[in-house]
């Protein structure tokens, strides 16, 4: 009798261990398939996050190339202008020694006039002057005062004119030496303004690289 409740008692502990292990079995499968469950939702999470990141980069890096091109638009014109500008630069400063050589030419074109007007006027005086000793007696002072006359208008008429043409052509040199200093004050106004428009354009550039890196 003892033995067959111990062999009994042995059947029940049997079944009992069997179905604990079962149910751990089963326990652990379930958990098992939702640890698998959990990390394949990662995983796709996390490959989701990966492809939003590339697209991001990709859509960026259209940006970089399209900002990068305009840069290089901006510098080609900043770089055709500025030769322009050095170009006219030069044909002015060519222009304004041309003029400034043709000036002096006609100066002393002028000069070289003068001298043979005086050079005459001179030579006039001492034709006159012989001619007066070699004269008569009572001509003499009559021709001797309407020489001394004629030649004072003639002195005064060739000072005046000499003092007007001078005046004339002071006043022309005045207005080109303007003129040069008018052309040298708008190159350098000029390349101020292109410099502060290269540097206005990279600081536009640099603040909207800036941006896009913000809110990126």
């Amino acid at each position: 009798q003892i033995e067959n409740i111990i062999d009994l008692w042995s059947g029940s502990l049997k079944t009992n261990i069997l179905t604990e292990l079962k149910n751990w079995k089963l326990n652990l499968v379930q958990h098992h398939k939702l640890q698998m469950k959990q990390e394949k939702e990662k995983h796709a999470a996390h490959v989701k996050q990966l492809q939003n990141e590339v697209e991001n980069l990709k859509e960026l890096l259209h940006t970089y190339e399209i900002s990068i091109s305009r840069k290089d638009e901006v510098i080609t014109n900043l770089t055709q202008a500025l030769d322009k500008q050095k170009e006219r630069v030069e044909l002015m400063r060519k222009f304004t020694l041309w003029r400034i050589q043709h000036i002096k030419a006609k100066q002393e074109e002028y000069a070289i006039r003068m001298a043979d007007r005086h050079f005459e006027t001179a030579l006039m005086k001492k034709m006159w002057a012989a001619w007066r000793s070699l004269s008569e007696e009572k001509w003499k002072d009559r021709v001797a005062r309407a020489c001394r006359l004629r030649a004072e208008d003639v002195c005064v008429q060739l000072t005046n004119d000499y003092e007007t043409k001078i005046a004339e052509l002071t006043a022309s040199l005045e207005q080109t030496k303007a003129e040069i200093l008018r052309l040298h004050s708008e190159r350098d106004q000029y390349e101020d303004t292109m410099k502060k428009a290269f540097m206005r354009g990279v600081c536009a550039l640099n603040l909207e690289a800036m941006t896009m890196f913000q809110s990126k």
